[in-house]
């Protein structure tokens, strides 16, 4: 899955089976949590924090549970994010960058999932 932000819910993920790694970025940019989760662990992801999730070799299953009844989320890369949506004058001005690097920041990646699933025989 894509790295993605809930924009008005807090997430609580329990892990069921498998393993994976997590990864958590605040709000202002830091990294709040990067490592392993495994069966019967449980991680929160506060409003507005981005998370990204990969599945160890066991795969991983988890139930999140959404603090909101109409919880939203945003992916932050490919086709369907928040960056692809903004104008490229915005990007210009708040990252300071010429139009040309708008453009390449708006339109590098097509997809919406960064890691593919594995295909069973």
């Amino acid at each position: 899955m894509a790295p993605y932000w809930n924009t008005n819910a807090h997430s609580i993920i329990y892990i069921i089976r498998g393993n994976g790694r997590f990864q958590v970025v605040g709000d202002t940019g830091n990294s709040v949590f990067d490592g392993e989760v495994r069966q019967g662990q449980m991680i929160i992801v506060p409003q507005n924090f981005a998370i990204v999730k990969k599945a160890g070799d066991q795969g991983l299953e988890y139930i999140a549970f959404k603090t909101n009844d109409q919880a939203m989320t945003s992916p932050l890369a490919g086709r369907l994010s928040v960056i692809r949506a903004m104008p490229e004058e915005v990007l210009m001005n708040s990252y300071q960058i010429s139009r040309q690097d708008g453009r390449r920041l708006k339109y590098n990646r097509e997809e919406a999932t960064v890691f593919a699933g594995r295909m069973s025989t």
